[in-house]
C-alpha cells in the first residue's frame, strides 16, 4: 500500500512540474503567431477563403474569421465533441460546396447548408465515436471511420433534406479504431482508398462500384502497410504519394502507385523527430506546389525542405505552442493594397492548431527562412484586446462546455497510442 501511495504521489508531482512548464511558457509566448484563443480545443481544420472552420470538442462547429479573430457562424446540433468536418456540393456537380459534413463523438454525421446553419440531415453512422471524414466529389461519395474499426460508404449523389444518408458500403477488416482516411480516384466509378489505424496498420482497398439501383461500393485489399510501429495520426495523398505521420515519432513517405528504383537504392527514410507527430503538411500537395514538408511533434513546428527524398533538410523549427500541435494547414491570406481600390494581395500564411486552446498564424516564408523568429507582430490593438476577453468570458460561460469526466477521456483519447 505504501509503495502505492508513492507511486501516485510521484506521478502527482510530475504532473504539477509539467502544469508549471507549460504555464511559464504560455506567458513566454502568449503573442507568438497572433493567437487567436478559442473556447475549445480545434479537433479539426478547415481553411476556406480567410475563415477557419473549426470542429470543437464544445459540441459546435465554428466559422472564426481569421483576421479579426471574431467568430462569425456556430453550427450547434451535435450531443459531443465534434470530431470531423468537410464540404459537399449542394447542388452536385457545381463546385458550391454549400453543405458542411460533420461527425462526433454522438456517433452521428449531420448535415448543414451553410448559409442558414439549418441541419440538412442526421444519419446515426456507428457504434462510437466517429473519426475521419473524406469526400471524394468525382464518386459522390463520403467516407466516415471510427473507433468501431469500422469503415462505412455513403451516397452523396441524391441527398434528401430531412432524411439520413444512404449507406453504400463498408469494411470491418480492421482491429482496432480507424484514425485517418485517404483517397485517389482512378475512374469514374473506382478509386484507391487508405485507411490508417491506432496500431499503425495502414490498408489500401481498391473501391468498385457496383451495378443497381442502389450505389454500392466493393472493396477488395491490395495491400497492408505496417512501416510505422504505432498509431497513425495523419495521412494525405497526392502526386504518386501517401505521407503519413505517426506516434512512433516519424513522418514517412510510400510511393503509390510502387515505382521502380535503380539498382542498390532505397525508399526515402523516415524522418524522425523527438516526439510523436501529430500533424503533417507537405506543400507540394498544396497549390504551391512547392517541395517543403511542414510538421506538428509535441508543441515544436518544423520545417524541411525534401526537394531531396534521401536526405530531407531541416530548416528550422519553431517552438510556437505550450502544448501539441495537431493540425497545420495552407492559408492563402488576402489583403486588400493600399492605395489600388479592388486589388488584392495573397500571401502563403500557416495556421497551426494546438491542445493549447490556440490557433496560431504564420508567415510561410520566415517558417522556412533558417535562423528567423517568426510569428511576432504587433500586440493586439485595444478592439482585439477586447475580442480576446470576450473569448475568455465565452469559455467560462459556454452552455456547450464538457464536463471534467469528459475533458480527461478527451484527454486521455489525445494522449493515447
Amino acid at each position: 500500500m505504501q509503495t502505492t501511495d508513492k507511486q501516485n504521489f510521484l506521478r502527482a508531482e510530475a504532473e504539477l512540474v509539467l502544469e508549471h512548464a507549460r504555464k511559464a511558457k504560455a506567458e513566454r509566448i502568449k503573442d507568438l503567431g497572433s493567437p487567436i484563443t478559442l473556447p475549445g480545443l480545434a479537433l479539426d481544420l478547415h481553411i476556406r477563403d480567410n475563415y477557419a472552420w473549426i470542429a470543437e470538442n464544445t459540441h459546435v462547429i465554428r466559422k472564426l474569421d481569421l483576421e479579426t479573430g471574431k467568430t462569425s457562424q456556430l453550427f450547434k446540433g451535435h450531443t459531443a465533441p465534434v470530431t470531423a468536418i468537410a464540404f459537399c456540393d449542394k447542388i452536385k456537380g457545381s463546385g458550391d460546396e454549400k453543405l458542411l459534413i460533420s461527425g462526433s463523438w454522438d456517433k452521428t454525421i449531420k448535415l448543414w447548408d451553410v448559409e442558414t446553419k439549418q441541419v440538412y440531415s442526421t444519419t446515426d453512422a456507428h457504434s462510437d465515436f466517429i473519426k475521419a471524414l473524406l469526400v471524394i466529389p468525382s464518386l459522390n461519395l463520403l467516407v466516415s471511420s471510427s473507433s468501431d474499426k469500422i469503415v462505412r460508404f455513403w451516397d452523396l449523389s441524391l441527398l434528401e433534406e430531412g432524411k439520413p444518408l444512404r449507406s453504400a458500403g463498408s469494411i470491418s477488416a480492421h482491429t482496432r479504431p480507424v484514425e485517418s482516411i485517404a483517397a485517389r480516384t482512378v475512374s469514374e466509378t473506382s478509386a484507391i482508398l487508405y485507411t490508417a489505424d491506432t496500431m499503425g496498420v495502414i490498408k489500401v482497398w481498391q473501391l468498385d462500384k457496383e451495378d443497381g439501383p442502389a450505389p454500392r461500393w466493393k472493396t477488395t485489399l491490395k495491400a497492408d502497410l505496417t512501416h510505422h510501429r504505432t498509431k497513425i495520426n495523419e495521412i494525405l495523398y497526392g502526386n504518386g504519394q501517401l505521407w503519413t505521420a505517426s506516434a512512433d515519432e516519424t513522418v514517412q513517405v510510400y510511393d503509390d502507385p510502387p515505382i521502380e528504383r535503380p539498382p542498390g537504392t532505397k525508399a526515402p527514410p523516415p524522418i524522425a523527430h523527438s516526439t510523436a507527430v501529430r500533424s503533417l503538411l507537405p506543400l507540394s500537395l498544396t497549390p504551391l506546389a512547392e517541395p517543403y514538408l511542414l510538421t506538428g511533434s509535441g508543441d515544436i513546428i518544423r520545417a524541411y525542405d525534401v526537394s531531396s527524398p534521401d536526405a530531407p533538410e531541416l530548416l528550422g523549427e519553431v517552438d510556437g505552442h505550450w502544448h501539441d500541435v495537431t493540425a497545420l494547414r495552407l492559408w492563402m491570406r488576402k489583403t486588400a493594397v493600399e492605395g489600388k481600390e479592388g486589388k488584392m494581395k495573397v500571401e502563403p500564411w500557416i495556421v497551426s492548431a494546438s491542445l493549447d486552446g490556440t490557433l496560431r498564424k504564420w508567415r510561410l516564408l520566415e517558417l522556412l527562412t533558417p535562423g528567423r523568429q517568426p510569428g511576432v507582430e504587433e500586440k493586439p490593438k485595444p478592439a482585439e484586446a477586447q475580442d480576446y476577453a470576450r473569448s475568455k468570458t465565452e469559455k467560462t460561460t459556454n452552455p456547450y462546455s464538457i464536463s471534467e469526466e469528459e475533458e480527461r477521456e478527451l484527454a486521455e483519447l489525445l494522449e493515447s497510442d
